[in-house]
């Protein structure tokens, strides 16, 4: 029993990945998330709380006991401290392993054979030792049109070529096998299998025409899943000691081959030699001043010729040294970049908890509004910006335009000055966000422009009376 090739979709597949791979991925991914939702969802339930409790005067009615704003978050900051250290904690213990075992699902997953995607007018070299080139698929009877079919099972200089009108692509029960039904085609087969028996004029080959044939070819569908090894060294898959370690390691390999490979050593090692010369000619003719260029000049013009080739072979090798090295050093630099940001990234989640927890506290008792409709809207614009800023201080931190350190902890920077400053307003009872008192700040505004423009009018017909 074979599956059928649907081509309207563009793609042979086989049954669906099993069920249980399918939410082992997805509770992966999700694990990986909370850090990145935890500060989003501290945001919202303090904005929701605390705008809940002011929208029912319980605040004002705390407030007129002689309870301050800070009292009341005591408690509650207490609670997000703890949350924030779990989510270090977190950050470093649980998402690296969730973090390898999801890239392992998906690599595995990408891998899968199944997905025999077989473009038209391409040649497609999905399936081992062979090449296949399609003209056309017609999606009514899932056959694919004027196929050559190049295999090199036997290597390269004995490949076999087969055309055909139509093939049918199909995948067998076991998933272990593709099944090619060709009609109305021929095989072209070298025969002479490198010998050479038959001399370089004749070779032997054999031609077979058919108006119908079958070839199996092996092709394991199966889902198979990786060894999660091969990330044990990616920085995702490591926690803070491993991280750290490593980036002490790198930044040492750094070092190194900065001293070693830099342009003094290069100029050293090409041009010392040249330069003892020049000395040794002052020190013998001190009446004469020596230098590159007199030596070049007093020169036959053979020997001219080949210094300048000398020279040129010189810079070529120069240049090529040091395109090698710089290869390495920025292999090196990313590396101690992409761990770097990996080993900030744990604290800065969890710093961020605490930054949205006194934005959304005393935004909360600002706006007085609580349920799921202003809470909902000023959470997640507060938490895009959180995003945007964070993700731009992340990619100028790659491309080294900041310092990693200042790249990871830009947001940081930007948003707790905006939530100490919405603290101060809240204890201080401020109507920043009433808006009534943004209508009154407005039309105020409006009369002081107003205001300006009839003095200056006034004195400008002052003027032109005078």
């Amino acid at each position: 029993e074979i599956s059928e090739c649907d081509w309207s979709s563009d793609v042979c597949s086989s049954d669906l990945l099993p069920t249980t791979v399918l939410l082992q991925f997805f509770f992966y991914a999700g694990l990986t998330l909370i850090p990145l939702a935890l500060p989003l969802a501290i945001l919202l339930a303090s904005l929701m709380t605390f705008g809940d409790m002011g929208e029912k005067l319980e605040l004002l009615a705390m407030k007129s006991a002689g309870v301050s704003l800070f009292r009341i978050m005591r408690i509650l900051t207490l609670f997000i401290a703890f949350l924030s250290v779990g989510a270090f904690f977190f950050s470093n213990n649980v998402i690296p392993v969730a973090q390898k075992r999801m890239w392992t699902l998906m690599f595995s997953i990408r891998e899968k054979s199944p997905e025999l995607d077989i473009p038209v007018g391409e040649f497609y070299s999905g399936i081992n030792n062979m090449r296949l080139y399609v003209r056309n698929k017609n999606m009514e009877t899932s056959g694919l049109e004027d196929v050559m079919i190049y295999d090199f099972s036997k290597g390269f200089e004995n490949a076999s070529v087969t055309t055909a009108d139509t093939v049918y692509v199909r995948l067998t029960e076991d998933k272990m096998n593709l099944k090619l039904t060709l009609v109305n085609g021929e095989s072209f087969e070298n025969l002479d299998q490198g010998e050479g028996k038959m001399g370089k004029g004749s070779v032997p080959y054999r031609r077979e025409s058919f108006a119908r044939k079958e070839v199996l070819i092996d092709f394991d569908a199966n889902f198979n899943l990786k060894d999660e090894s091969m990330l044990s060294n990616q920085h995702v898959s490591k926690d803070i000691v491993r991280l750290t370690n490593d980036i002490d390691s790198i930044n040492v390999l750094r070092d190194s081959l900065r001293t070693r490979f830099s342009n003094q050593m290069v100029q050293d090692k090409y041009y010392a030699r040249a330069f003892e010369q020049v000395d040794t000619l002052n020190a013998i003719k001190p009446e004469v001043v020596y230098n590159a260029d007199t030596l070049f000049l007093e020169s036959t013009q053979g020997d001219m010729v080949n210094i300048l080739r000398n020279s040129k072979t010189r810079i070529e090798s120069v240049a090529s040294d040091l395109q090698y090295n710089r290869v390495i050093i920025d292999d090196a630099d990313k590396y101690y970049t992409r761990h770097s940001i990996e080993w900030y990234r744990k604290f800065t989640l969890s710093f961020a908890c605490l930054i949205f927890f006194f934005i959304g506290a005393p935004l909360g008792s600002i706006i007085r509004k609580g349920g799921l409709g202003m809470p909902v809207v000023i959470s997640v614009v507060m938490f895009i910006i959180y995003y945007i800023i964070d993700t731009m201080g992340q990619k100028m931190a790659r491309q080294g335009v900041l310092d990693v350190w200042q790249g990871m902890w830009l947001s940081s920077a930007i948003l707790l000055p905006i939530g100490i400053f919405l603290t101060y307003k809240a204890a201080r009872d401020s109507a920043i966000m009433n808006p009534e008192a943004i209508g009154i700040l407005i039309k105020r505004q409006i009369e002081r422009v107003r205001s300006f423009f009839k003095k200056k009018r006034a004195a400008h017909q002052v003027k032109t009376k005078d």
